[in-house]
């Protein structure tokens, strides 16, 4: 079932993403072939199935959650894109393609993804694409900026950056990573469930429960597969954690147990769903999916 409802979705979101990259200018075609690039060379698309997924499960329809869908995954890509760039991470493979700053350069692969992140934005703020009166557009703003900025993603980013080479408890990992990858991922589930229109104070809790456990799921699976895969599967380079000395959670626990607390945060997810009927399905297969993938 999640094939077919992640090829579905995937389709939808692309055909939006696909019309923002219309370069206004010829001056600006080549920034704009960089940012289409970016987003464009694949990927799973988790954080738009998450937001569609979490819509329909309070009975919105996708056309509500376009919108939504299109914003965390421009976000998630310009997170990569400074991801990979020398001061950061410095890789050279993305989803099995050049990352950007190689299939361009250094300089525009900044600008490339500068201009992402506001179109993001744009995107949640256009009445257009994301079809909900000026207060919902406004709460979906800010609950994007908030996972995405400091008290997020990006300060998730810059505690990875202090840790490389220090031993930290799991306490600490778990700090990093429900800011460096978790908070994108719940603010994918919220997104969702506020496209919808239908969301109570409770199935938003519900939601947030589920997203906070599977957003710590989808960090570990990553570091068990840097640990078991090979670079031609994931598609970007293999065991460099290890080789950069950063904290993962088969370091810290062993991989064993670093696959069984995959599945109890699974198992944590799958619980939160509880009060939701079959239109959550989606949600729950996504939960499997993401301690079961292999890239």
């Amino acid at each position: 079932m999640i094939a077919t409802y992640q090829a579905q979705c995937q389709q939808r979101v692309d055909t939006a993403l696909a019309s923002l990259f219309a370069a206004p200018h010829s001056e600006l075609q080549r920034l704009y072939h960089a940012m289409c690039y970016s987003v464009t060379n694949g990927g799973k698309r988790v954080r738009p199935l998450l937001v569609y997924a979490a819509c329909e499960a309070l009975g919105g329809q996708p056309e509500q959650a376009d919108g939504a869908a299109c914003a965390v995954e421009l976000i998630h890509a310009y997170s990569l894109v400074h991801d990979d760039l020398p001061a950061m991470d410095d890789d050279d493979l993305r989803r099995g393609q050049p990352t950007t700053h190689k299939a361009f350069d250094e300089a525009l692969a900044i600008l490339a993804g500068d201009a992402l992140q506001s179109l993001a934005f744009e995107v949640l703020a256009d009445p257009v694409r994301n079809p909900h009166d000026a207060e919902l557009r406004l709460t979906m703003i800010t609950s994007l900026a908030h996972a995405a900025g400091p008290a997020g993603m990006v300060g998730g980013q810059a505690i990875d950056l202090g840790s490389v080479g220090h031993k930290l408890d799991q306490a600490a990992l778990e700090l990093m990573h429900r800011h460096k990858t978790g908070a994108l991922i719940e603010a994918s589930v919220r997104l969702g469930a506020l496209a919808s229109a239908r969301a109570d104070d409770r199935e938003l809790q519900a939601l947030h429960t589920y997203a906070r456990a599977i957003g710590l799921a989808f960090q570990v699976q990553d570091d068990i597969l840097d640990v078991e895969s090979d670079t031609t599967t994931l598609g970007k380079t293999q065991g460099k954690d290890q080789a950069h000395d950063k904290p993962t959670y088969p370091a810290l626990l062993g991989l064993d147990a670093a696959k069984a607390y995959a599945l109890e945060l699974r198992d944590q997810a799958l619980h939160a769903l509880r009060p939701f009927d079959h239109a959550a399905e989606p949600l729950r297969e996504l939960a499997r999916y993401i301690v079961e993938r292999q890239h």
